[in-house]
């Protein structure tokens, strides 16, 4: 079993990096990649950059090259359920594209042609080993947030005014919005590699002016992937 994790940016992922051991890298085209370990499991991560293509093109390379197990997407998004605050966490049930519209053909609104759902599911047993791993660290007082679970919206628009939240809301009810996670799903879905995605909140996109908490939402995020992997 190895375990593949992707964040987009550095603060996603560098926490996770200090905290493996035996470390190796390698660079595949523009990405680099480190594998070691985390407790006994082996894992290799990967920094993706930001966006679809940047995030399609780093699974497709974790599943071809370094025959992952599943893949873990951590990171950071916009919270758009009613019931979350920034620092709470949000597991996937679900990803999808809110700016694909292929109407025009006869498609629905979100869906990829050819592929027959508007959505890719996440993992079962990845969730459940998420939820444990967010129940432990509730219990050990390093987490104080809560955690829900729900759909991952994802896009190549950053989202950060009420009027787009709402039209996002209407369109497909996620949990949260961000610019990666449905492109890893799609991969791996057609890859059929389990996938889950975790997303600390780290604002509530609707006011450009409010305070990201980028760097403590990564932090948070990352404790509970590396949790995670421990419980497996």
């Amino acid at each position: 079993m190895k375990i593949g994790i992707i964040g987009a940016m550095d603060v996603e992922v560098e926490e996770i990096i200090n905290n493996m051991t035996e470390k190796k890298t390698e660079d595949v085209g523009h990405l680099h990649f480190v594998e070691g370990f985390i407790g006994k499991t082996p894992v290799v991560i990967a920094k993706s950059g930001v966006g679809k293509v940047s995030a399609g093109i780093c699974t497709q390379t974790l599943i071809l090259k370094y025959n992952v197990s599943c893949v873990i997407n951590t990171g950071i998004a916009g919270g758009i359920a009613s019931e979350l605050s920034i620092m709470d966490t949000v597991i996937s049930t679900d990803a999808m594209y809110h700016d694909f519209d292929a109407t025009e053909f006869g498609y629905k609104r979100n869906e990829v042609p050819g592929l027959g759902t508007i959505s890719f599911p996440a993992d079962e047993k990845l969730i459940e080993l998420a939820e444990r791993s967010y129940e432990e660290g509730v219990k050990s007082g390093k987490l104080h947030r809560k955690v829900v679970k729900g759909r991952i919206a994802t896009g190549d628009i950053f989202v950060n005014s009420s009027i787009k939240k709402s039209a996002l809301k209407a369109m497909c009810d996620p949990a949260c919005v961000e610019m990666e996670g449905a492109a890893i799903a799609q991969v791996c879905y057609l890859n059929k590699v389990p996938y889950v995605i975790l997303r600390s909140i780290s604002d509530l996109a609707e006011n450009t002016t409010e305070v990201y908490m980028e760097k403590e939402a990564a932090l948070e995020n990352a404790y509970i992937v590396m949790n995670m992997i421990k419980l497996m």
